[in-house]
């Protein structure tokens, strides 16, 4: 008893190295937010000390870390939005400090009356929360007894400010691993849906149809998440400007975004196709099943095509060679003939993607879909 108690002991304690190398795991990546957040905090101090008369602006430097820290990958409206919250925080539980005295019914009231004026000049969620915070703030650090002075207001437009410049110009998050992480998330899932749909059509397997419609449906999470970074990493390169250089590159993940989804949403439907295939017992043509594999292979080259735009890829022919093989097959099923057309419209998805990429104002993008997948 007393060694399977060490042994669980042993399991449960990480030694030395292992705890280190976690420790720096979580610490490493976060590391360009913290000393982002630092210099603003710092900055924010020295600019209040230069032109208000106050030797301690404590509050300039709350301010802009409250603006770096929840801002950081945020569109420039939420900052800005931010900084409104801010300000007017301070601004009201600056002057109501002055006339009610400081105490937790007074704070209470404050965060009341902070709240509801945002809520009146029509803020949102982010701009309501900081006007509490920093009202909560101001309640607690300053003292009715020092009277009335509008440094605390002007403080925390030098925090807000400073801290606004300086996440756009030192160390910005990089739009371009933003939007790619996200994007290459739902290509990874779409090729690896393909090929499972393709391996339950030759197999006959019900259960791992069931498990690609699954996976197929999880696709949309990624989709909409990537929906919602790419205004974001748009922001980050347009006022960052040593990210300036990445707008071309994001405009291309723009581009193909309605053609990634409709990829998306066709192998969808495909994978359902696939299950009410399987579930007939009938054996699908060899063909359907080689071409929802040369899919895949188009799907996972796409991947590779985002990061290298300039690249040639062999997605083209094999996503032609797909759309070809499944239009060759002669009277299948009526559920046969929908898998067809699906493979088909995925693989003129897929070409469209990656011909934007490649040429953000190519001619691809207007070819019908029979042009597209007989073209050379």
């Amino acid at each position: 008893m007393f060694h399977a108690a060490r042994a669980l002991l042993l399991t449960q304690v990480p030694g030395p190295r292992s705890a280190a190398s976690g420790a720096r795991r979580r610490v490493v990546p976060h590391l360009p937010a913290v000393l982002q957040t630092a210099a603003a905090a710092l900055i924010s101090w020295y600019v209040a000390v230069l032109l208000l008369p106050d030797d301690r602006p404590a509050f300039a430097s709350i301010a802009a870390v409250i603006c770096v820290g929840i801002t950081y990958g945020q569109r420039r409206w939420r900052a800005l939005e931010l900084v409104g919250g801010v300000v007017l925080g301070i601004s009201i539980s600056t002057l109501l400090l002055y006339l009610i005295g400081s105490g937790p019914f007074q704070i209470a009231l404050l965060v009341i009356l902070a709240m509801s004026a945002a809520l009146l000049i029509r803020g949102g969620e982010l701009l309501v929360n900081e006007a509490a915070i920093s009202a909560i703030l101001i309640a607690s650090l300053q003292s009715a007894s020092a009277g009335f002075s509008a440094d605390r207001i002007l403080e925390g437009l030098i925090g807000g400010c400073v801290g606004l410049m300086i996440a756009a110009l030192l160390l910005p998050p990089d739009p371009v691993a933003m939007v790619s992480r996200v994007a290459q998330s739902a290509i990874g899932k779409l090729a690896h849906t393909l090929e499972e749909a393709a391996a339950a059509l030759a197999g006959g397997d019900v259960a791992r149809a069931e498990q690609a419609l699954l996976a197929a449906r999880g696709i949309d999470d990624d989709i909409d998440e990537l929906e919602a970074v790419l205004p974001v990493a748009s922001d980050t390169a347009r006022f960052s400007p040593s990210r300036r250089g990445d707008r071309d590159r994001l405009r291309r993940y723009q581009l193909t975004m309605p053609q990634l989804d409709f990829a998306v949403r066709n192998t969808r439907v495909l994978a359902r196709l696939v299950l009410r295939q399987v579930r007939t017992d009938e054996a699908a043509p060899e063909g359907v099943r080689e071409a929802m594999g040369e899919l895949a292979e188009a799907a996972w080259e796409l991947g590779v095509q985002y990061e290298e735009p300039e690249r040639v890829t062999r997605l083209r022919p094999l996503a032609l060679s797909a759309a070809q093989r499944a239009a060759a097959i002669s009277g299948p099923s009526p559920v046969l003939t929908q898998i067809v057309g699906q493979v088909r419209s995925i693989a003129a998805d897929l070409v469209r993607a990656a011909d934007q990429l490649g040429e953000p104002d190519g001619p691809e993008w207007s070819r019908p879909t029979e042009e597209l997948l007989t073209g050379p």
